[in-house]
């Protein structure tokens, strides 16, 4: 395991790559608020694959976006394409988690030259909005803007108690919560905090409507596998219905677990993406 940092024009990302460096990149992309340590279960069962699983912006390792800045969900699909260019990569293949998937989705589409396979790992369609509530959305952000400067974050004394806060809120067990505290905390006065941008909890500002995230996944042009758990988002079981008709070549398996099926179930979901990005 080596860790790597990428310099792109406005910030850095941090991350950690493994296996043959001669091969294709396999670009691993985490869920929001997770970081790129939630590849590493599942890499333990892909030592073929050159496997590069970045911390997205303001997650993990990987810096904050500047002070006037926010997390808009279509700036981390410039961030992915202008690494993907920097790095002087031809085409990679993308393994996506939740957000992440989404992340790798878009890219897909707006970018068709730089993925070949997709690989979404819960994670099916887009998030999207109401256009009757666009008012509400942008009201709702812009209460939470104010709102974050003056928001603390938790305190724990160390790692133990961290990974337990994080357990408590997600459906995995103790050693998937301590993997992600591991690399998601640091030092602070009194023990340890999450290193997590706060600004990342903020409420989008806008979201895409239905009909264009229909485009962008109608638009994905390279073979996506869906790897989609039995007992993971019900959103997620929501958005095939709503949106597989939209992919152009796809393909979908159901394994046991729940969201974080590549954490709990390493080696079923180890062997779906084997299977599809080497067939």
């Amino acid at each position: 395991m080596l860790a790597v940092e990428f310099s792109l024009p406005a910030l850095s990302l941090a991350g950690w790559q493994q296996g043959p460096t001669a091969q294709q990149v396999t670009l691993c992309l985490h869920g929001w608020l997770d970081n790129a340590d939630s590849f590493l279960p599942l890499s333990a069962c892909l030592n073929e694959l050159n496997l590069v699983a970045i911390d997205l912006p303001g997650h993990g390792q990987s810096q904050h976006r500047s002070p006037d800045a926010h997390y808009h969900f279509l700036d981390w699909i410039y961030d992915l394409a202008t690494l993907i260019k920097i790095q002087g990569w031809q085409q990679v293949d993308i393994i996506g988690h939740s957000m992440g998937g989404m992340i790798g989705s878009v890219l897909a589409a707006v970018m068709p030259q730089m993925v070949r396979k997709l690989v979404l790992i819960d994670s099916m369609g887009l998030v999207t909005g109401d256009a009757g509530k666009t008012t509400e959305q942008v009201r709702s952000a812009i209460h939470h803007r104010w709102q974050s400067p003056h928001k603390q974050k938790p305190l724990y004394r160390d790692l133990q108690s961290a990974a337990l806060a994080r357990q408590s809120q997600s459906d995995f067990d103790l050693a998937s919560a301590l993997i992600l505290a591991k690399r998601g905390t640091e030092p602070c006065p009194g023990g340890l905090t999450w290193s997590a941008d706060m600004r990342l909890r903020e409420s989008s500002a806008y979201r895409l409507l239905q009909p264009q995230a229909m485009q962008l996944l109608s638009d994905i042009q390279c073979p996506v596998l869906a790897i989609l758990a039995s007992d993971g988002l019900e959103m997620m079981q929501q958005a095939r219905q709503q949106y597989q008709s939209c992919y152009q070549q796809l393909e979908w398996v159901e394994i046991t677990g729940g969201h974080h099926c590549h954490m709990t179930q390493p080696e079923q979901t180890a062997d779906a993406i084997r299977q599809f990005l080497l067939s």
